[in-house]
């Protein structure tokens, strides 16, 4: 089974695709899913991110994102800490689910979201890599309109690798800032080549 990465910035429009995969019958794993997943209540992960952040956890037990974030996109220190506590958990579950699709079988490739990719230098844990790129004042507009301020917006975009940069290392390039049949049509053109 083909292993397939789908990364990009933040608002490049991966939901979308990842989407597109799964409706053309296509297994998918969605990393910021399983990230939620490992900050659930009573988790090891989420007890190391209250021990390191203190007053984090919402009344449920799991992390309150809103109030971790300001604290994590201010510091890249934290920002590290925080990664170093999630990552391992979020890439063993990514592990467990495509050994699950292998072990289905009849899966030819399985798509799997990972926003930090390359950050995290989990590249060669796949056999292909798609990008996600627009331009950074698409990616600011589609945060703002999202309700997060210019900010905050900018803050978000510059923790990340620079989108060409991600281009520049990847097997597929698909351009988000046209419109939305036009990305479909990448996602076509693309599944055909994996799967000649």
């Amino acid at each position: 089974m083909l292993r397939v990465a789908l990364t990009g910035g933040i608002a490049t429009g991966k939901s979308h695709v990842l989407d597109q995969f799964r409706k053309r019958g296509v297994p998918c794993l969605d990393a910021d899913l399983l990230t939620h997943g490992v900050e659930s209540a009573g988790t090891e992960a989420t007890q190391a991110i209250a021990a390191r952040f203190g007053d984090v956890l919402a009344a449920d037990g799991a992390v309150d994102r809103q109030k971790l974030a300001p604290l994590v996109f201010a510091d890249p220190g934290a920002r590290r800490d925080l990664e170093a506590i999630v990552h391992p958990a979020v890439y063993r579950a990514i592990a467990a689910g495509l050994r699950a699709f292998e072990l289905l079988g009849g899966y030819r490739l399985a798509v799997v979201d990972v926003p930090l990719l390359y950050e995290t230098g989990h590249a060669p844990d796949f056999d292909r890599v798609i990008v996600m790129a627009c331009p950074p004042a698409v990616q600011i507009a589609r945060l703002i309109e999202r309700g997060m301020s210019d900010a905050d917006a900018q803050q978000r975009i510059a923790a990340q690798w620079p989108t060409e940069e991600k281009a520049a290392r990847a097997d597929f390039v698909i351009r988000t800032d046209g419109s939305v049949e036009e990305t479909d049509e990448q996602v076509d053109k693309i599944l055909r080549s994996l799967l000649p």
